[in-house]
């Protein structure tokens, strides 16, 4: 591996640490001023919404400057909004500048993976970025729960934080933490090197930006293996962003923890895809990746035994068999989907069709969860729901595929005989 794609794994550590105790300090500031329940899932659609809003703008920006540029200004985007957070602002406005500076990151990070590595490194990259991801996850999810810790509440009422007229709040300490981290990552990004890849200018014009994007979209989606990556990892990426929330909300409920400790269990998640990513890294080709699609059923079914959990213990043990599998299913489809985008599109574009698919189902899957927590909806009903929204889809398209390559292997057959 290039020594790029070492400084682009830090970068990716850093930032990603960052952004996960980033959600969960504007969660707890969020109860602080005292807002809606419902307003917890909006934080993470104000995160994510200017992934599907600013999808046909980012891909071409991404290909037209040096990715290392890029990753720069996604970066500091990420530093002002903690900042802004800083000076008093809403939670809600906070993160959605943070969530325009991922919107341009992605593309960027992704992009510039397969532009420096070729396609058979693709899964072995995969695993590694997705090792050094969910590693960051939970060491955000750790320290966002440190942030809003008593010993850092104890840190936050010192007299020198109060002196610069700062606003009123038991986080800022844990504010400032968030600060040092994102400048640390915007400084990495100067140090990425430009891999050379350079693509055609486009015209920058609203209304063709966004036909080109549609029709890359149709591009992507009508082939064969990228549609098939393309329908599960956004399944899986819906799912899984409310799934987040929902274990936090059922590790208070359930098992009476504090949302510091409800950070830490939903952390140990990320411990079995840490597993899963490294074994698929290992043992599954890229020509074998749909052979994992099964897991995708077992997921599903997984989920709703939450509701039979009563210790932390058994709970620990379920969340990282759900993890490793998560991990084992979601490296190899992604690296296929990857590797089908970056043949028919360009790197950048092809990583911004996949965050706009993937961040829409994450937007209609939070919307439901808000307005299920509007209505009231019962835990258990959410749980089970969720895990049948995995369960049955992946069944679908698995049955889907099955049939499509049977066929297929069965036009071969008769043309080799002819």
């Amino acid at each position: 591996m290039p020594k790029t794609f070492y400084l682009l794994l830090a970068v990716q550590l850093i930032s990603t640490v960052a952004d996960n105790a980033f959600l969960i300090v504007a969660i707890a500031r969020t109860i602080e001023l005292e807002g809606a329940e419902w307003l917890i899932p909006v934080l993470k659609i104000g995160f994510t919404v200017f992934y599907v809003m600013f999808a046909p703008i980012v891909g071409p920006v991404a290909d037209l400057m040096r990715k290392g540029r890029v990753m720069v200004i996604a970066n500091l985007l990420k530093v002002s909004a903690i900042l802004v957070l800083i000076s008093g602002a809403h939670p809600l406005i906070a993160i959605a500048v943070a969530g325009l500076g991922a919107t341009m990151y992605a593309p960027a990070k992704y992009g510039l993976i397969t532009e420096l590595l070729p396609s058979h490194d693709l899964v072995v990259a995969n695993g590694l970025f997705e090792g050094a991801t969910v590693t960051a996850v939970i060491l955000g999810t750790v320290l966002g729960g440190l942030l809003i810790s008593s010993t850092m509440l104890n840190v936050g009422d010192f007299e020198p934080f109060a002196d610069y007229g700062l606003t009123h709040t038991q986080f800022i300490a844990g504010m400032f933490v968030l600060l040092m981290l994102n400048a640390a990552a915007l400084m990495l990004s100067f140090w990425v090197a430009d891999s050379g890849a350079r693509y055609a200018r486009h015209s920058f014009h609203p209304v063709q930006l966004i036909q080109r994007f549609l029709e890359e979209n149709m591009t992507l989606w009508s082939d064969r293996q990228g549609g098939l990556s393309m329908s599960v990892t956004s399944l899986l990426w819906g799912v899984g962003a409310t799934l987040q929330l929902i274990v936090l909300r059922w590790a208070t409920e359930s098992l009476g923890l504090p949302l510091a400790q409800a950070a830490y269990l939903q952390g140990v998640t990320a411990l079995g895809v840490i597993a899963g990513a490294i074994a698929a890294s290992r043992t599954v080709p890229l020509m074998h990746a749909t052979r994992t699609l099964p897991l995708g059923i077992v997921i599903g079914c997984l989920i709703p035994l939450l509701l039979l959990v009563k210790t932390v213990l058994v709970a620990s043990v379920l969340l990282v068999l759900v993890g490793a599998l998560a991990g084992f299913f979601v490296v190899p489809m992604n690296a296929l989907l990857q590797h089908r985008g970056h043949t028919l599109l360009t790197a950048g574009r092809s990583i911004a069709v996949q965050g706009f698919n993937e961040n829409a189902a994450m937007l209609l899957m939070l919307g439901i969860y808000a307005i299920a927590i509007a209505l009231q909806v019962p835990l258990s009903t959410l749980l089970i729901g969720f895990g049948f929204i995995v369960a049955c889809p992946m069944l679908v398209i698995y049955v889907i595929w099955t049939k499509k390559a049977g066929d297929t292997n069965r036009k071969m057959a008769i043309d080799n005989t002819i």
